[in-house]
């Protein structure tokens, strides 16, 4: 193990952020660079090596945490980093925007502040050297099986990487311009820099995958003709359908979903525009939702420079300790302030919205909400509690209810669905289609990109046995696993 005393000798660092007053002004990390490679050999050395470490249980890929602990305490980057991709072939991506339920579970976390795992992790795959650095190792056999894998968020990029490195010809097919998914254009650049997905992409191109963009199955190419031109298809098409708000006023102008707001401000990094079609410059911004996606909002306003910034949640405000009904080790709901709230803005909690004012010219205005309490197990709204807001610019961040059914590519496979709406699977990630298999939000519902690159390996496997009768991929979840909480 790392230092036996570890956990006793050093309190819990995290990485310092630079002045909301300078990262503001600019798309890059809000941590200072370099900041935590000097404290995280100490903060590795916290890792208790436990007899159980149940930190294996709250990450779904199955993280050796102990031993990549060890080797950062110990400063062997080389050694950490191959522990690291034993079992993730992104740490890069998770160590910067997974929520952590490995920290969740960590047995230190009973009675301390958790081992900084995201920390150590990050450090490890920047520190080990970039991804690609050395030659790509050959397959160990070629199968000459074509598979084609629709959509190149996190769980179809590990499916695609475990399936070239088995030995198939991989190809992407991705509706976007470019790779990556909501890796892309959903994820802000200032919560991880695009440079990180252009160099995974160039390390699978140099191993083999290949990749064609806008494309999208079902529109562009007939999902039937798909299946024969491949022996194999993996679904990684996410949960793309966002939940709609169906009040007064919804069609205003000035209203979006997160994910037609978010992705513009990207596509101005990229280069693709001077500025974005849709800006929150010197507007009041509502953002309704108050997950990831919504704080996601809420920084690139701030970043456009909004007049102001409110963030609307129909959910009471959790607490900053675990409720008692969210024992360790479950992933607790606990009142996070993520850099973006930092930055400033309101946090308006139970309050639903009524509807949206516009002026004469249809473009929204002020938005009306109500305050709700649970009775009864019910959210009900209290009587006298209804005001209005101003609200220029208002963007719906309330989740996803399912994979896009508009395009045609449910229907032209003669997909299965569960009853959530879900792609249907057997144990083997297959759908009812011989061939046709799912992987990542698209079978799971809208999930973690940890959950999603666990499918994406878990998948691989399936398509292996499928095309080859066995399979040496890992599999580390099924497709009935779900998070450790209450």
């Amino acid at each position: 193990m790392a230092d036996p005393k570890g956990f006793l000798n050093h309190g819990r660092e995290v990485a310092e952020t630079r002045p909301v007053g300078e990262r503001v002004r600019d798309w890059t990390a809000s941590t200072v660079p370099g900041s935590l490679l000097p404290i995280i050999s100490k903060q590795a050395s916290r890792c208790m090596d436990c007899g159980i470490p149940f930190c294996h249980n709250g990450c779904p890929l199955g993280n050796l945490i102990p031993e990549w602990n060890d080797y950062a305490y110990r400063e062997d980057w080389s050694a950490a980093q191959e522990r690291l991709h034993a079992t993730n072939n992104f740490p890069e991506f998770t160590g910067r925007l997974c929520p952590a339920p490995c920290e969740a579970a960590c047995v230190l976390g009973i009675n301390q502040p958790a081992v900084t795992i995201k920390n150590v992790e990050v450090s490890i795959i920047d520190r080990g050297g970039p991804p690609g650095q050395s030659p790509p190792p050959p397959p160990q056999r070629l199968s000459a099986t074509p598979v084609a894998v629709k959509g190149s968020g996190p769980a179809g990029l590990a499916a695609a990487q475990q399936l070239t490195r088995a030995g198939h010809t991989v190809a992407v097919y991705e509706r976007a311009d470019r790779i990556g998914g909501l890796l892309r254009y959903g994820i802000p650049e200032f919560k991880m820099e695009k440079r990180h997905i252009n160099r995974r992409i160039e390390q699978m191109r140099a191993e083999g995958t290949k990749f064609r963009t806008g494309v999208e199955i079902g529109r562009d190419i007939d999902a039937a003709k798909l299946r024969k031109r491949y022996d194999a298809v993996v679904i990684a098409a996410g949960a793309t359908t966002a939940r709609d708000l169906p009040v007064p006023g919804r069609e205003l102008k000035g209203v979006y979903q997160a994910m037609e707001y978010l992705p513009l401000a990207n596509k101005v990094q990229e280069g693709d525009y001077v500025t974005t079609p849709v800006s929150a410059e010197g507007k009041h911004v509502v953002v309704i939702g108050g997950g990831d996606t919504g704080a996601d909002c809420v920084g690139t306003a701030h970043r456009q420079g909004a007049a102001s910034v409110t963030q609307l949640e129909i959910m009471p405000q959790p607490g900053e300790d675990r409720a008692p009904g969210q024992p360790w080790p479950t992933f607790p709901m606990l009142y996070k302030v993520t850099s973006a709230h930092e930055e400033g803005g309101e946090r308006v909690y139970s309050v639903s919205t009524t509807h949206f004012e516009g002026d004469e010219d249809g473009n929204v205005q002020f938005l009306h909400l109500v305050e709700v309490e649970f009775v009864d197990g019910k959210l009900t709204q209290k009587p006298g509690t209804e005001r209005r807001i101003p609200a220029q610019l208002v963007t719906l961040a309330m989740g996803f209810t399912g994979t896009d059914r508009e395009n045609g590519m449910v229907d032209q496979f003669g997909l299965d669905l569960d009853a959530r709406g879900n792609v249907a699977r057997d144990g083997e990630f297959q759908t009812n289609v011989p061939g046709v298999f799912v992987a990542g939000d698209a079978g799971r519902g809208q999930s973690l990109i940890v959950w999603a690159i666990a499918e994406g390996r878990s998948a691989a496997r399936g398509v292996d046995r499928f095309l080859t009768g066995a399979s040496d991929l890992p599999s580390p979840i099924r497709p009935t696993d779900r998070a450790l909480t209450v």
